[in-house]
């Protein structure tokens, strides 16, 4: 009996520590997620708040003067934004997909045993991460190439990355050599091996690199002002926001204060633009979030199979 007594508050008392635990966690990951979602939100708030309205502060999570002024002139009002985000639309989806193969069939040469280079070019793509011309150099390649003023000087300058390359060679070379060589006396090459073993196994780190790739194309705007600057048909989404940004910014510094009143309803500010345009170009990599996401929960880990 006293055996069983014990055991008895010793479940209870387990009990009771895990139902601190799980108190206590919830509650501390609640407050992550206010801490990082209030932002966002507010910011939406912000963007459909009328900007001359949004100047005097104080909103929270509701709009206190609902207004679409900043989404229509974002949205329908600029023909440059319409045309960058086609080209952003464009940059993003043939960057991913090239940047993705290349590297991708990169690393697999880099991660295969037999390959008696793959030190010396793990060791030059390495230095490439450290040492770099400049903007300068970069310039006049671009210009020698002729990749300036056209669309390729997007997606042909980032289509190998040593970082990218780096992690999904640690990712292929985890997995058993048991299943190439079962391949190989089956008669498969290597690319058979590519498409058929390694790729199936290699999907986490394969939509982690693109979700990577996809944001830094989604988000450019240096390369645009950069090299098709003169070139309006190249321009993109970012660098349109950007000059819609400074031109509203210039507009509302030179309007005396009577100006600003009696321009109520009709007058732009940089802090509604400002987040109407955040919420617009982050709004897509959220929608794509949730088809990747199973990948990093299942996913990020060193070898498909175990021996």
């Amino acid at each position: 009996m006293a055996e069983l007594e014990l055991k008895a508050k010793h479940r209870k008392k387990m009990a009771r520590e895990d139902l601190i635990f799980t108190i206590f966690n919830t509650a501390l990951l609640l407050l992550f997620a206010i801490i990082t979602l209030y932002p966002v939100l507010n910011t939406l708030a912000y963007s459909f708040n009328d900007g001359n309205d949004a100047v005097r502060g104080g909103i929270h999570l509701l709009p206190r003067k609902w207004s679409l002024r900043s989404y229509e002139e974002i949205l329908f009002k600029r023909p440059g934004i319409r045309v960058g985000a086609k080209i952003t639309v464009l940059r993003t989806i043939v960057g991913t997909v090239s940047a993705l193969a290349a590297n991708a069939l990169l690393s697999f040469i880099l991660s295969r045993k037999k390959f008696l280079f793959k030190s010396g070019l793990s060791l030059f793509w390495i230095i490439t991460m450290y040492a770099q011309a400049g903007m300068i150099p970069v310039l006049i390649l671009y210009r020698y190439l002729h990749l300036t003023s056209t669309f390729w000087v997007y997606v042909v300058p980032g289509m190998v990355a040593a970082f990218n390359v780096m992690v999904m060679r640690t990712y292929m070379a985890g997995i058993p050599d048991s299943l190439e060589e079962a391949a190989q006396l089956e008669g498969a090459g290597y690319m058979r091996v590519f498409w058929s073993i390694v790729t199936p196994l290699c999907k986490p780190v394969y939509a982690t690199i693109a979700l990577f790739v996809a944001v830094y194309h989604w988000n450019a705007w240096f390369d645009a002002m950069l090299y098709n600057r003169f070139d309006p048909q190249y321009t993109t989404l970012q660098y349109e926001l950007m000059k819609l940004l400074d031109s509203v910014s210039a507009n509302t510094g030179t309007q005396s204060a009577a100006q600003m009143s009696s321009a109520a309803q009709k007058t732009l500010t940089p802090i509604t633009v400002r987040a109407a345009a955040s919420i617009a170009t982050m709004a897509p990599i959220i929608a794509l979030y949730p088809f990747l996401q199973r990948y990093f929960v299942t996913g990020l880990t060193i070898g498909g199979v175990k021996e």
